[in-house]
């Protein structure tokens, strides 16, 4: 006779809103999958997290990041699924997706979607977007931005207990399978100076590393760091007493390293990723960094191109503080005094004694600072717009550069990543040019001697050019983002942000509005009524029939805390977007607009 007791009757699984997940498609194929095309019906079984990325946005690289806790963690049961979709010509080729999935060190399978399909299909609107797949292959949630992970990992938990329970999830490996290594001396170098002793410094980024080589370039004298000091290193800036600054990029800080003595030191940061609310300045180990991608010596401080949150900060050596010294945080491209300015994802940084020149990655601009801190375009019109044409400044396009080098004559080359070509601007002409082309992604150049050496990042090493006498003549080509515009009615809009704080969790109220939602639009003549900052997350908009298409741009955020009364302190979670909506007038076009920052649209599901 058995005596134990019957098992208790599990819980019925909470109700949740579920959607038919449409198949996978992208004209590029799989990545990291051995060859082997994927379907969803071969992730059957499986809790599938669906995530929209492009390799040029600092955001989906956070996420990135974010989601590799849980890819370890619940390796049996969830697989997750890279959606390439590019916002750029370049991120269209399918070799440079290959060379990102390897340079960001993307362990999960990757389907490289260049026309977008499986994008429109899914209806996302914004990178990074996050859609979770239950076991039996329906939507379950959808996120959009950064700070999202804990939710998930919630979700999940939620969907193997329910799923387990009813048999219809399947444990085991995922369909991973690595690429083979590579050898080379460098892995996708970011950024590289000149040491006093006439060698080279690079960052070796994949590597999470600095090599010293040479003045050949070629040679490796030493690597530095690779015991997990760094991780993805990129900017570099010599100091005045010999020390070299680090823009540790993936853990949101700064280093000194000292080529004499090989001590490195924390200089900023405290290894966490800042968001927004809190502090902007104050001791330098005390306050968060995100994402310092390039650092430049000037008037007497540390500048630093903050990607993450599209500013550009200083480190005071002496103090030993930081703060912001221009940009608001928001993405785009607006001028005037540092504190009212837009940039978006700055990333390479030159001085001259009367400039600090800014390589602004995103709006695909050549940007700077002037002596009273006042932020100037001179090259570039937007997020948007990009294309590799010469000429006047005014028509001229860049294509998502990355850095910046001042040269001897008062005028600046710039690292044309995205069009593998090093540019030239000359500010007494206003005229841009083109030094080289057949580059692949270059991201830095350094003056060494008669010649400047470029880091070619997705070619692993540095090439000497000789600087020309004359310019390259290229074909001028222009292009815009493939995004397409959502067509919307002239006058009332009807803004929705749709946030659900996920299970377990509540709205933060203890000491406010725990919602914050930013309007404003690209031609600032979009919008009659609507625009500034507020906590409401819906909000209506007037859109001025006379202007036929812009871009709208919306910053929402939502604060959540662990829904448990007898938790004194419970943990809380900030969750973050910014969209860009590209939108055209017409009459017959949408009267509302959601955006989804976390949950699923209820007013718009069929």
């Amino acid at each position: 006779m058995n005596d134990a007791a019957p098992a208790p009757t599990p819980a019925p699984a909470p109700r949740r809103a579920r959607v038919r997940a449409p198949e996978l498609i992208g004209k590029g194929g799989w990545l990291n999958t051995g060859g082997k095309e994927l379907t969803l019906a071969d992730l059957r079984g499986k809790c599938v997290v669906v995530d929209f990325w492009t390799f040029c946005c600092i955001n989906c690289l956070h996420v990135l990041d974010e989601l590799r806790e849980l890819e370890e963690k619940h390796r049996d049961t969830v697989v997750i699924v890279g959606v390439h979709s590019p916002k750029f010509v370049h991120e269209a080729e399918h070799q440079a997706v290959v060379d990102a999935v390897e340079r960001y060190g993307v362990e999960h399978p990757v389907l490289d979607d260049p026309e977008l399909a499986t994008w429109k299909q899914y209806a996302v609107r914004a990178w990074p977007t996050l859609v979770v797949i239950d076991p039996e292959g329906y939507i379950v949630a959808q996120h959009a931005g950064e700070g999202h992970a804990h939710a998930i990992e919630r979700l999940v938990e939620e969907l193997e207990a329910e799923h387990g329970a009813k048999g219809t999830l399947r444990r085991g490996d995922g369909p991973y399978v690595p690429p083979e290594p590579v050898a080379t001396d460098l892995r996708f170098p970011g950024k590289a100076i000149v040491l006093p002793s006439g060698n080279f410094l690079v960052s070796d980024t994949t590597r999470h590393q600095l090599v010293e080589l040479g003045p050949d370039g070629e040679s490796v004298v030493r690597r530095i760091g690779g015991d997990g000091q760094f991780k993805e290193p990129q900017g570099l800036a010599l100091l005045p007493d010999g020390r070299v600054v680090v823009a540790d990029t993936v853990h949101h800080a700064l280093r000194s390293f000292d080529p004499v003595s090989g001590d490195i030191e924390l200089l900023a940061g405290t290894r966490k990723q800042w968001w927004q609310g809190q502090p902007t300045s104050g001791p330098a180990l005390e306050v968060d960094l995100s994402s310092p991608w390039d650092v430049a010596w000037w008037r007497g401080k540390v500048w630093i191109a903050m990607a993450g949150v599209h500013q550009l900060w200083t480190y005071d050596p002496e103090t030993r503080t930081v703060e912001v010294a221009a940009g608001t945080t928001n993405e785009g491209l607006v001028d005037g005094p540092g504190a009212e300015a837009w940039f978006a994802q700055p990333s390479g940084l030159a001085a001259t004694e009367d400039r600090l020149w800014v390589a602004d990655s995103e709006t695909s601009a050549l940007r700077y600072v002037d002596a009273d801190g006042a932020v100037h375009t001179a090259v570039g019109t937007g997020l948007f717009d990009f294309g590799h044409r010469d000429g006047d400044a005014a028509q001229a396009l860049l294509q998502h550069p990355l850095g910046v080098t001042a040269l001897p004559d008062g005028s600046v080359a710039v690292a044309d990543t995205y069009n593998h070509a090093l540019r030239r601007y000359d500010p007494a002409s206003g005229e841009v040019t083109t030094l080289a082309t057949d580059l692949r992604e270059p991201s830095d150049a350094v003056l060494a001697g008669d010649d400047i050496v470029v880091v070619e990042s997705a070619r692993h090493r540095l090439t000497r050019l000789r600087l020309p006498e004359e310019a390259v003549r290229v074909e001028a080509v222009a292009h815009r983002t493939q995004r397409s515009a959502t067509e919307v009615a002239p006058g009332r809009l009807q803004l929705d942000v749709v946030f659900q704080a996920p299970a377990g969790q509540k709205l933060d109220t203890r000491y406010g509005p725990s919602t914050r939602l930013l309007v404003s639009s690209t031609p600032p003549e979009l919008l009659l009524a609507g625009e500034g900052t507020g906590t409401d997350l819906a909000r209506e908009l007037s859109l001025n029939p006379d202007v036929a298409e812009g871009v709208l741009h919306v910053s929402a955020m939502a604060a959540s805390c662990d829904d448990d009364p007898a938790n004194e302190y419970p943990a809380c979670h900030v969750h973050q977007q910014d969209w860009g909506v590209p939108v055209r007038l017409a009459e017959g076009g949408a009267s509302r607009l959601p955006l989804v920052l976390a949950g699923m649209d209820a007013a718009g599901a069929s």
